[in-house]
């Protein structure tokens, strides 16, 4: 059996909650360790499960990983003879794709299980693919892998992008550092992270320019070196903890810490009609209690749009307003998953295709309930915390993918949660 959390709702929340690195660019920070022959270190690296799955997938490549914190790690090469990222790691953790690009531009070949399936719809990886092709690669699929190679080094080309893709991006500015020649990049996600990852690899060397906009342009150098690098707090966590607070945090409100300029101006646009205090003004962030708990209208969208990782944790707050809100999901056909089991708490929503019709206000009730992703796990903490009576949720090891001691963080700020251990 795996573990769970127990909840018992009603208690409000106050004080302060630190604000981890973020998840989502501890993974190709990490990736970058295998495009140098010197020493990368990395702080504020969130200490969750996804990052223990990276580091194990990069020692199996030759790098010796040396932990002088749990956030902060040590990164060098041992041996560059191996090339392949196998599917023990690749299908817990999709990520994992993004060796691909650094093993191709480094050790001129790489093998890496294609990612499979997963729970909250189809992440395919052919753009990926095409990218690495016009960068001169050649690639086959043969026996559930990619298996590529490139006779001497990858050359710059330029790319667009037919869909935004965040991991796409990511493998082929990786990728990109050590071509030979010019690369520019059109179509390209503009998260946050991916701005992390350019201040990573100019550091280590690397010449990229307009990261973080829809035009992306690499010229490729020959050799990369050392950095220093911090990352970026998590975007994603500070929101959870936001609308945490906007659904029951006292008088006082909640207040993030280490999160100073965490972009997350979406979700304000979202809360303000709520009347949600919100002061990002100094280091931390505080998040009061939503006042006249407004119904909502969301449509998720790539960044700067609102983030469809924080879609399941707002349709809790949703099921609080004072009418029908509509919350509509463009990015993943299957991630509303965490429905059936709001409804099972008392929630009154309703779904066509991929809008959901959120009826509130209405009284949630503790009850077992099972996690099917990450950011479903999250959805469900919330709702126990301001549910009547008790409420457990099951497989929680979605929510260590992705979340630091969670149970942790809110129980120092009076929610009253626990983890129970098999």
């Amino acid at each position: 059996m795996p573990d769970k959390l127990k909840i018992v709702g009603g208690h409000p929340l106050s004080g302060q909650i630190p604000i981890s690195g973020a998840k989502n660019a501890a993974l190709p920070a990490l990736a970058a360790s295998l495009l140098t022959d010197e020493t990368i270190q990395l702080s504020n690296l969130p200490d969750v499960w996804d990052t223990g799955t990276m580091r194990r997938l990069l020692e199996g490549l030759g790098v010796r990983v040396t932990r002088d914190s749990t956030t902060s790690w040590r990164l060098s090469i041992d041996s560059d003879e191996a090339f392949e990222a196998p599917y023990r790691w690749v299908k817990t953790m999709r990520a994992s794709i993004l060796t691909l690009g650094p093993l191709l531009a480094k050790r001129r070949r790489a093998r890496v299980s294609l990612p499979g399936g997963c729970a909250i719809g189809s992440r395919p990886i052919d753009l990926h693919l095409a990218g690495l092709s016009a960068l001169g690669a050649r690639i086959d699929l043969a026996h559930g892998f990619v298996e590529a190679a490139v006779d001497g080094r990858l050359r710059g080309a330029p790319y667009h992008f037919e869909r935004i893709t965040v991991t796409g991006t990511e493998n082929l500015m990786l990728a990109a550092c050590l071509a030979d020649g010019y690369t520019r990049l059109t179509g390209c996600a503009r998260e946050p992270e991916i701005q992390d990852l350019a201040d990573l690899l100019n550091a280590m060397g690397a010449d990229i320019e307009g990261a973080g906009t829809e035009c992306i342009e690499i010229r490729g150098v020959t050799s990369l070196g050392s950095a220093t690098h911090r990352v970026i707090p998590d975007r994603i966590e500070a929101g959870t903890f936001a609308i945490a607070a906007a659904l029951i945090a006292d008088d006082a409100g909640l207040e993030l810490t280490g999160c100073k300029g965490v972009r997350l101006e979406a979700l304000r646009e979202v809360l303000s009609p709520s009347d949600v205090a919100w002061d990002d003004s100094g280091d931390n962030l505080r998040v009061g209690r939503a006042e006249t708990h407004r119904p909502l209208s969301v449509k998720t969208a790539p960044f700067p749009g609102f983030a469809t990782d924080l879609q399941a944790q707002l349709m809790v707050l949703a099921s609080q307003g004072r009418g029908v809100s509509h919350i509509e999901e463009t990015i993943f056909e299957n991630r509303f998953m965490h429905v059936a089991e709001l409804v099972r708490m008392g929630a009154h929503i309703d779904l066509t295709g991929g809008m959901a019709r959120v009826h509130g206000p209405t009284p949630l009730s503790g009850a077992a309930t099972m996690a099917t992703d990450l950011r479903a796990s999250a959805c469900l903490v919330l709702a126990g915390l301001i549910a009547e009576g008790e409420t457990s949720v099951d497989r929680i090891y979605h929510l260590d993918r992705g979340y630091q001691r969670i149970e942790q963080k809110l129980r120092s700020v009076g929610a009253r949660i626990e983890r129970i251990e098999a």
